[in-house]
């Protein structure tokens, strides 16, 4: 679903840009050490690269990952990120420090914890109460479930009537590799619930939700490809983590879609990435001016690096001429910097397998 701006826009304009999927703990993680080992598969990567690092993160390097993140997706035009968070030693609070992160440099954001079972029945219990108590206190956000082959019945059951209960959906990765359970969410999913990947979903699935496709993750972890084209639901598309360039991804999204089936146009490609308003309403009423015109989706599909010129949200200039108005970038980058070096210190501590 697109939502259309209330105001007309210049040919070289645009609204805010949504990240429908993201992992700003993610930021922190480019030049991190080599894993214990080569991973093989989807599993492995998981095991080996993702599952240490988010055992490793604490506050300080959730807030430098976020404000990262948030730096990063400013910069490339995209104004509100859905953000799907995990720190199994860092629970309580964790979204709220996002959230403030992001407030700070002046990205919209809409928060979960990604509940799992991987950490015992406790650690699915502080998850469900972190996701209860963000939501609680009014926070922006979702229900998080990390995916149903790391979730007992009893944790999703809980997740989904958590979410019932605030009045919003869950946020869940569906069917990112073939050995998904993705068949425990039926009879639990609502038409507000966002189901992330879905690479391994069959068309007649049965799930309801707006399908994220994330198409450079998906070959960066080798899962396939989704060809999101095929589902009835509708689809929108995030990053799973690789930044937030939201134009960069509709260009990967675009070139995937054509290798699949040659038939695909840009506008079937960029009515993904308009599909974020829908999740993410106020976007609509951002501004990001380019260094382009006109902002067509056919002369986009092959026009890299087009970039923002100016960014307005709520109708303050957040980014001009290549620098934040809020906050010094640099000191955000430095910051950073060391955090990144902490959590990979923490890593070496960290152990390799989970269950």
């Amino acid at each position: 679903m697109s939502v259309e701006p209330r105001a007309e826009l210049a040919p070289n304009e645009t609204p805010g840009l949504v990240c429908a999927h993201h992992h700003l703990y993610s930021a922190l993680a480019r030049g991190m050490p080599a894993p214990p080992g080569v991973p093989e598969n989807f599993l492995e990567i998981l095991h080996l690269v993702w599952w240490r690092l988010d055992m490793a993160l604490d506050e300080d390097t959730i807030e430098w990952s976020a404000k990262l993140g948030a730096l990063e997706a400013l910069q490339r035009g995209c104004t509100a990120i859905i953000d799907h968070h995990e720190s199994p030693n860092a629970i309580d609070g964790s979204l709220s420090i996002i959230a403030d992160a992001c407030a700070e440099i002046g990205v919209r954001v809409n928060c979960s914890y990604g509940v799992t079972d991987r950490h015992g029945p406790d650690g699915a219990a502080a998850g469900l109460a972190e996701n209860d108590r963000f939501l609680s206190n009014g926070g922006r956000g979702m229900v998080g479930l990390h995916a149903a082959f790391t979730c007992s019945d009893e944790t999703i059951a809980a997740a989904a009537e958590l979410a019932d209960r605030h009045g919003v959906g869950v946020h869940v990765h569906v069917a990112e590799g073939d050995r998904d359970t993705w068949e425990q969410l039926r009879g639990h999913t609502r038409d507000n619930w966002w189901l992330i990947h879905g690479v391994h979903l069959p068309d007649d699935h049965g799930l309801s939700g707006t399908i994220v496709h994330n198409p450079r993750s998906n070959m960066n972890n080798a899962v396939g490809y989704a060809a999101p084209q095929r589902f009835e639901n509708p689809i929108a598309l995030g990053t799973d983590g690789i930044g937030a360039d939201m134009l960069d991804e509709f260009r990967v999204a675009f070139v995937a879609a054509r290798a699949h089936e040659v038939t695909t146009t840009p506008d079937d490609v960029w009515s993904w990435l308009q599909a974020g308003a829908g999740l993410f309403p106020e976007v609509v009423d951002d501004r990001v001016a380019w260094d382009y015109a006109p902002m067509d989706p056919w002369r986009l599909a092959y026009s890299p690096g087009v970039s923002p010129q100016q960014v307005t949200i709520e109708g303050e200039i957040v980014w001009e001429q290549g620098r934040s108005t809020r906050i010094d970038a640099d000191e955000v980058k430095a910051k950073a910097a060391e955090a990144a070096t902490r959590l990979f210190r923490r890593l070496d501590d960290t152990p390799r397998f989970f269950h």
